[in-house]
């Protein structure tokens, strides 16, 4: 009878424990998210959806906020583990993301991934903050981003107008490797943005991205370079930029017109485009 008594008392507790615990798994049945993305971190914190955010990729350093939240890696070299430690209820990334395998171990432990494509247009980024905001309930903050994004791209527009110069502007990225040199070639968005700000891409190249040597660096006679912040940063200085084979033989540093510029801020568009534009715009044609 005792025996009997403790088996009922067990059946019990493991009754209740669970249905307490699955009470308890509601109640914080949050969505918690792992975004790895720039733009779309920066778009939920710009629709108040903050809150959900466990962790963020390296990328994603704006706002000042971004930079407190767990990284779980580049979003091209993301860590399954750093993700599954999180316990996301889900991914949120804009289609660039890898390695594979990471990706596979990640939906292996059933963790759904959330795709929200970014397009190259000022129209299509309007659409993807909207899209965003929907998931927060919060479409008039993301209206509010769309409307600052419109007014800025037209402040854009007239601040273009009061420029005569056509500056050849080249845009390093990633610095030097092995006396070779990535820049934006002549298409993609960093080119657009080149276009709004009013000026030329020295990139003689339709390619994607192209390494070049030190000598057709120097050739290409920039006026302006911009430097990514990486590689910008690993030189130390400006001082030591400028005597980079190629880049020394320059105008651009001659003239003393390398400017450190994030990375990030000319691959993607988001709600600062306007801004970042702007701020590229008063750059290049900044008087030497």
């Amino acid at each position: 009878m005792r025996r009997m008594f403790f088996m009922a008392m067990a059946a019990m507790c493991i009754i209740s424990c669970g249905r307490f615990g699955e009470k308890k798994k509601q109640e914080d049945g949050r969505t918690r998210i792992v975004c790895v993305s720039k733009q779309l971190t920066e778009i939920v914190f710009g629709v108040g959806g903050d809150s959900s955010l466990v962790g963020v990729d390296l990328s994603s350093t704006y706002p000042e906020a971004a930079k407190k939240l767990t990284t779980v890696g580049y979003h091209r070299a993301l860590n399954a583990e750093g993700i599954i430690s999180l316990d996301p209820t889900v991914v949120w990334h804009d289609g660039n993301i890898a390695p594979e395998h990471v990706i596979e171990q990640v939906k292996k432990v059933g963790i759904p991934l959330r795709e929200f494509k970014a397009g190259p247009t000022i129209d299509s980024t309007k659409w993807l903050i909207m899209s965003v905001a929907k998931e927060f309930h919060s479409e008039d903050k993301g209206k509010s981003l769309c409307d600052k994004l419109d007014a800025d791209m037209a402040k854009l527009d007239s601040a273009r107008k009061s420029y005569s110069d056509q500056p050849r502007v080249l845009v390093i990225h990633f610095g030097q490797a092995a006396n070779k040199y990535f820049v934006f070639s002549r298409k993609g968005i960093p080119d657009q943005m080149l276009q709004w700000a009013g000026a030329i891409n020295a990139a003689d190249t339709a390619q994607k991205w192209k390494d070049l040597s030190s000598e057709v660096i120097a050739a290409a006679q920039p006026d302006v370079i911009l430097a990514t912040d990486f590689g910008y940063d690993l030189q130390g200085s400006l001082e030591k930029f400028k005597q980079l084979p190629g880049i020394a033989l320059s105008p651009a540093a001659k003239n003393n017109r390398i400017y450190r510029i994030e990375e990030h801020d000319l691959v993607y568009l988001g709600p600062r485009t306007g801004e970042n534009v702007l701020k590229i715009m008063q750059l290049v044609h900044k008087k030497p």
